[in-house]
């Protein structure tokens, strides 16, 4: 297992775009990207895969990009899922363990959690994570982490990521007709929380809101806990939508008038001037003011903000986001933006740059809020192979005293073994004497 972590390799299956991505860990534990192929996408809609044989096409492309750049081959793939079919649930579990004298162990860990994948769900759903949030040992509440604890009653709370089967079906089944395995989903915004914030972030309770094409999706943590995860079913193409219908245009001209010249703010937007739209077909051209795109902007992102805050209100965290909120996705760079966030919930806000845990000398492209699910999911794959690796050597170390001991006994049957045949040479060579007289 060691040598695969390496290199982790992920592809973001998006709404608007499909990102392969490869990386590697270097020296100081930052993450070097080596290789990235981009495609925009047209099979995915929400965050779900409503066509296969587009979806397909466009993953072998960025996967054969991604490869050509880096050099190296890959077949398994950690993947992000998405899309309103997700929803989270708490719960709370406990075990029961047999004596006080024996130290809490991460085979106990795993007890519990393994317990929470078997909660009653409905039916065509299932469960893609199973976070801890915190522990309680007999009774001591606010415990972090319980491993090396004694303790006879070991309780933890617990927050479950609840996906649609068929939905995760279709993204495997567009993995696999590539020629590659997923080795794990990943829900998408707690890839995208593992590339933007900080710990001190996470301790002092901050939400991330990452604004894709088709779906917006929210975390958010306080005191270095997941409180709640949300997908919100739209993003930056109902703007686009809105613009089309409002200015009576292309969508491929709406989505080019929303990054030039779109703001998020109507009443900073300049008055005096307008830009010009060629007719359809030869038609007369459209002229659109920078002030009214900009209402029409604003007015679908304050859906979108509200939207936000009723899913912080549902964390219960409202009041103890003391780092506010935390913009990022392709939608985040709206001009504007963050203040009208900011008017909108009275919190402080910040453009979220994927470079938390990039090293320096990566691809300088890579460090846009665009791509931080993308640099996420490798990050998330990276920390998913160390916890493996930590399983097979606690194994190890349980195996080593086993081996111990079942050498003992053998030791001893073969000292048993010497003891009989030197008494047996003993014997023979008496009744050799004995025949001689």
């Amino acid at each position: 297992m060691r040598q695969k972590t390496n290199y982790v390799a992920a592809i973001d299956i998006g709404t608007t775009k499909i990102v392969s991505i490869v990386g590697r860990r270097n020296d100081n534990g930052k993450l070097e990207v080596l290789g990235m192929g981009k495609t925009p996408s047209k099979g995915v809609k929400r965050g779900v895969v409503l066509n296969i044989e587009e979806t397909v096409n466009a993953i072998k492309h960025t996967i054969e990009e991604a490869q050509k750049q880096s050099g190296m081959i890959f077949s398994d793939v950690f993947v992000g899922i998405a899309g309103q079919h997700i929803k989270s649930v708490r719960n709370r579990g406990y075990i029961n363990r047999d004596s006080y004298e024996n130290e809490i162990t991460r085979q106990d860990i795993d007890a519990l959690i393994n317990d929470m994948q078997k909660i009653p769900i409905d039916v065509g759903e299932e469960i893609i994570h199973v976070l801890p949030q915190n522990f309680i040992v007999d009774n001591e509440t606010g415990v972090k982490n319980p491993v090396g604890m004694s303790g006879k009653r070991l309780e933890a709370n617990f927050h479950i990521v609840i996906g649609q089967v068929a939905s995760a079906k279709n993204i495997e089944k567009c993995i696999n007709r590539v020629g590659c395995h997923v080795n794990h989903l990943i829900l998408e915004p707690l890839a995208s929380s593992e590339a933007v914030l900080t710990e001190d972030e996470k301790e002092a309770g901050v939400a991330l809101v990452d604004i894709g094409g088709g779906t917006t999706d929210v975390a958010v943590y306080y005191d270095d806990v997941i409180r709640h995860t949300a997908v919100i079913p739209f993003g930056g193409n109902v703007v686009t939508k809105d613009i089309k219908e409002g200015c009576s245009i292309l969508s491929r001209q709406a989505e080019a008038l929303k990054i030039q010249f779109g703001s998020a703010l109507g009443d900073l937007a300049n008055e005096d001037k307008v830009v010009t739209i060629p007719g359809i077909s030869g038609r007369e051209p459209k002229e659109i003011s920078f002030k009214s795109l900009a209402y029409i902007i604003q007015s679908r992102m304050e859906e979108i903000i509200d939207a936000v805050l009723f899913e912080i209100e549902n964390s219960d965290c409202m009041d103890k986001l003391s780092a506010g909120i935390v913009l990022t996705g392709g939608g985040a760079l709206l001009r504007h933006l963050p203040q009208l966030v900011k008017f909108r919930t009275g919190m402080d806000v910040r453009i979220g740059y994927p470079n938390e845990q990039l090293a320096v000398d990566t691809l300088k492209e890579i460090n846009h809020p665009m791509y931080s699910t993308s640099i996420g999911l490798l990050l998330k794959g990276f920390q998913i192979f160390d916890s493996q690796n930590r399983k097979e050597d606690a194994k190890a170390e349980e195996k080593e005293p086993e081996n111990e001991e079942v050498e003992k006994p053998e030791k001893r049957r073969n000292k048993v073994g010497l003891l009989d045949s030197l008494k047996q040479t003993i014997t023979d060579i008496f009744e050799e004497n004995d025949a001689k007289f």
